[in-house]
Protein backbone atom coordinates (compact mmCIF):
# COMPACT_ATOMS: atom_id res chain seq x y z
CA UNK A 1 0.00 0.00 0.00
CA UNK A 2 2.57 2.28 0.92
CA UNK A 3 4.36 1.92 -2.36
CA UNK A 4 1.05 2.75 -4.38
CA UNK A 5 0.70 5.94 -2.32
CA UNK A 6 4.61 6.66 -2.91
CA UNK A 7 4.08 5.77 -6.81
CA UNK A 8 0.89 8.19 -7.08
CA UNK A 9 3.12 11.17 -5.16
CA UNK A 10 5.77 10.64 -7.29
CA UNK A 11 3.62 10.69 -10.53
CA UNK A 12 1.77 13.93 -9.17
CA UNK A 13 5.01 15.61 -8.45
CA UNK A 14 6.37 14.71 -12.09
CA UNK A 15 3.11 16.17 -13.81
CA UNK A 16 3.10 19.10 -11.77
CA UNK A 17 6.91 19.68 -12.96
CA UNK A 18 6.34 18.95 -16.42
CA UNK A 19 2.85 21.31 -16.78
CA UNK A 20 5.02 23.85 -14.91
CA UNK A 21 7.91 24.06 -17.49
CA UNK A 22 4.90 23.93 -20.04
CA UNK A 23 3.85 27.30 -19.31
CA UNK A 24 7.78 28.45 -18.81
CA UNK A 25 7.95 27.55 -22.41
CA UNK A 26 4.35 28.84 -23.63
CA UNK A 27 5.33 32.49 -21.64
CA UNK A 28 8.24 32.10 -23.06
CA UNK A 29 7.20 31.58 -26.75
CA UNK A 30 4.41 34.08 -26.08
CA UNK A 31 6.95 36.47 -25.09
CA UNK A 32 8.73 35.66 -28.46
CA UNK A 33 6.04 36.26 -31.14
CA UNK A 34 5.04 39.41 -29.52
CA UNK A 35 8.52 40.64 -30.24
CA UNK A 36 8.18 39.33 -33.43
CA UNK A 37 5.23 41.40 -34.47
CA UNK A 38 6.43 44.02 -33.03
CA UNK A 39 9.35 43.96 -34.81
CA UNK A 40 7.14 43.32 -37.81
CA UNK A 41 4.65 46.10 -37.03
CA UNK A 42 8.04 48.52 -37.16
CA UNK A 43 9.05 47.39 -40.79
CA UNK A 44 5.80 47.48 -41.68
CA UNK A 45 5.84 50.98 -40.30
CA UNK A 46 9.13 52.12 -42.38
CA UNK A 47 7.74 50.49 -45.70
CA UNK A 48 4.45 52.21 -45.72
CA UNK A 49 3.98 55.48 -47.70
CA UNK A 50 2.47 58.36 -46.32
CA UNK A 51 -0.02 58.40 -49.43
CA UNK A 52 -1.43 55.26 -48.00
CA UNK A 53 -4.79 55.54 -47.19
CA UNK A 54 -5.49 57.81 -50.66
CA UNK A 55 -3.76 55.13 -51.88
CA UNK A 56 -6.09 52.32 -50.46
CA UNK A 57 -9.18 54.29 -51.43
CA UNK A 58 -7.84 55.19 -54.73
CA UNK A 59 -7.91 51.16 -54.82
CA UNK A 60 -11.01 50.41 -54.35
CA UNK A 61 -12.54 53.19 -56.27
CA UNK A 62 -10.66 51.77 -59.64
CA UNK A 63 -11.99 48.60 -58.22
CA UNK A 64 -15.53 49.55 -58.28
CA UNK A 65 -15.52 51.39 -61.64
CA UNK A 66 -14.05 48.39 -63.15
CA UNK A 67 -17.03 46.40 -61.25
CA UNK A 68 -19.53 49.17 -62.87
CA UNK A 69 -20.24 49.65 -59.15
CA UNK A 70 -21.58 53.65 -59.21
CA UNK A 71 -22.49 53.30 -55.80
CA UNK A 72 -19.49 51.90 -54.36
CA UNK A 73 -17.37 53.98 -56.71
CA UNK A 74 -19.17 57.08 -54.83
CA UNK A 75 -18.83 55.65 -51.49
CA UNK A 76 -14.85 55.36 -52.17
CA UNK A 77 -14.70 58.91 -54.09
CA UNK A 78 -16.14 60.00 -50.81
CA UNK A 79 -13.27 58.47 -48.99
CA UNK A 80 -10.65 59.76 -50.81
CA UNK A 81 -12.11 63.27 -49.93
CA UNK A 82 -11.69 61.96 -46.82
CA UNK A 83 -8.01 61.06 -46.97
CA UNK A 84 -6.99 63.48 -48.53
CA UNK A 85 -8.28 65.90 -46.21
CA UNK A 86 -7.20 63.92 -43.36
CA UNK A 87 -4.00 63.30 -44.66
CA UNK A 88 -0.93 65.11 -42.81
CA UNK A 89 1.86 67.28 -44.52
CA UNK A 90 3.19 68.46 -40.99
CA UNK A 91 6.14 66.37 -41.24
CA UNK A 92 6.72 67.19 -45.39
CA UNK A 93 9.64 69.64 -46.33
CA UNK A 94 8.39 72.60 -47.71
CA UNK A 95 8.74 71.36 -51.49
CA UNK A 96 7.15 68.47 -50.97
CA UNK A 97 4.80 70.15 -49.37
CA UNK A 98 3.71 72.39 -52.29
CA UNK A 99 3.97 69.37 -54.66
CA UNK A 100 1.27 67.88 -51.96
CA UNK A 101 -0.99 71.06 -52.07
CA UNK A 102 -0.43 70.94 -56.32
CA UNK A 103 -1.65 67.74 -56.94
CA UNK A 104 -4.15 67.36 -53.68
CA UNK A 105 -6.37 70.34 -54.94
CA UNK A 106 -6.71 68.76 -58.50
CA UNK A 107 -7.55 65.06 -57.35
CA UNK A 108 -9.66 66.27 -54.21
CA UNK A 109 -11.90 68.06 -56.71
CA UNK A 110 -12.27 65.09 -59.23
CA UNK A 111 -13.08 62.17 -55.97
CA UNK A 112 -15.93 64.88 -54.55
CA UNK A 113 -17.74 64.64 -58.54
CA UNK A 114 -17.16 60.92 -58.22
CA UNK A 115 -18.62 61.11 -54.57
CA UNK A 116 -21.44 63.30 -56.28
CA UNK A 117 -22.42 61.51 -59.02
CA UNK A 118 -24.43 58.08 -57.85
CA UNK A 119 -26.00 56.71 -60.90
CA UNK A 120 -23.86 58.40 -63.41
CA UNK A 121 -20.55 55.98 -63.91
CA UNK A 122 -19.59 57.49 -67.22
CA UNK A 123 -18.97 60.91 -65.52
CA UNK A 124 -17.50 58.75 -62.57
CA UNK A 125 -15.40 57.66 -65.15
CA UNK A 126 -14.31 61.08 -66.75
CA UNK A 127 -12.92 62.20 -63.72
CA UNK A 128 -11.29 59.04 -62.93
CA UNK A 129 -9.03 59.26 -65.98
CA UNK A 130 -7.63 62.68 -64.56
CA UNK A 131 -7.78 61.49 -60.77
CA UNK A 132 -5.29 58.42 -61.85
CA UNK A 133 -2.75 60.78 -63.08
CA UNK A 134 -2.78 62.72 -59.81
CA UNK A 135 -2.42 59.37 -58.04
CA UNK A 136 0.42 58.70 -60.47
CA UNK A 137 2.01 62.18 -59.63
CA UNK A 138 1.32 61.85 -55.91
CA UNK A 139 3.12 57.68 -55.85
CA UNK A 140 5.94 59.06 -57.80
CA UNK A 141 6.80 61.98 -55.27
CA UNK A 142 5.89 59.82 -52.06
CA UNK A 143 6.19 56.67 -53.15
CA UNK A 144 3.77 53.48 -52.54
CA UNK A 145 5.11 51.43 -50.23
CA UNK A 146 4.28 48.33 -52.45
CA UNK A 147 4.40 47.37 -55.84
CA UNK A 148 1.99 48.70 -58.15
CA UNK A 149 1.05 49.04 -61.70
CA UNK A 150 0.79 51.47 -63.85
CA UNK A 151 -1.99 49.85 -66.39
CA UNK A 152 -3.14 51.19 -70.18
CA UNK A 153 -7.02 51.43 -71.82
CA UNK A 154 -6.32 52.13 -75.80
CA UNK A 155 -10.12 52.09 -76.44
CA UNK A 156 -11.56 54.31 -73.91
CA UNK A 157 -12.56 57.75 -74.83
CA UNK A 158 -13.01 57.08 -78.47
CA UNK A 159 -9.75 55.29 -78.52
CA UNK A 160 -7.93 58.21 -77.23
CA UNK A 161 -6.91 55.88 -74.87
CA UNK A 162 -6.30 56.15 -70.76
CA UNK A 163 -3.77 55.07 -67.83
CA UNK A 164 -5.03 53.93 -63.85
CA UNK A 165 -3.23 52.60 -61.23
CA UNK A 166 -3.75 49.24 -60.14
CA UNK A 167 -2.15 47.24 -57.63
CA UNK A 168 -2.48 43.42 -59.40
CA UNK A 169 -0.41 42.70 -62.68
CA UNK A 170 -4.14 41.26 -64.10
CA UNK A 171 -5.59 43.85 -65.96
CA UNK A 172 -9.19 44.84 -64.69
CA UNK A 173 -10.41 47.58 -66.58
CA UNK A 174 -12.21 50.73 -64.78
CA UNK A 175 -12.87 52.65 -67.74
CA UNK A 176 -14.48 49.66 -69.92
CA UNK A 177 -15.96 47.89 -66.72
CA UNK A 178 -17.63 44.55 -67.01
CA UNK A 179 -18.17 45.30 -70.97
CA UNK A 180 -13.99 44.96 -71.87
CA UNK A 181 -12.89 43.73 -68.36
CA UNK A 182 -9.83 42.26 -69.83
CA UNK A 183 -8.84 44.82 -71.96
CA UNK A 184 -5.66 46.74 -71.43
CA UNK A 185 -1.71 46.65 -70.87
CA UNK A 186 0.69 46.84 -68.03
CA UNK A 187 2.79 49.55 -68.90
CA UNK A 188 5.01 50.66 -65.72
CA UNK A 189 5.50 48.85 -62.76
CA UNK A 190 6.17 51.13 -59.70
CA UNK A 191 8.34 49.80 -56.72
Amino acid sequence: MKNIILSMATSILFLAACNNETKKTEATSGADSTSITAVDTTLKSQKESPIQNILSAYLQLKNALAKDNDKDAASSGKALETAFADFDKSALPGDKAKLYDDIAADAKEHAEHIGANVGNIKHQREHFETLSQDVYDLVNAFGAGQKLYVDHCPMYNENKGANWISESKEISNPYLGQSMPTCGTVREELN
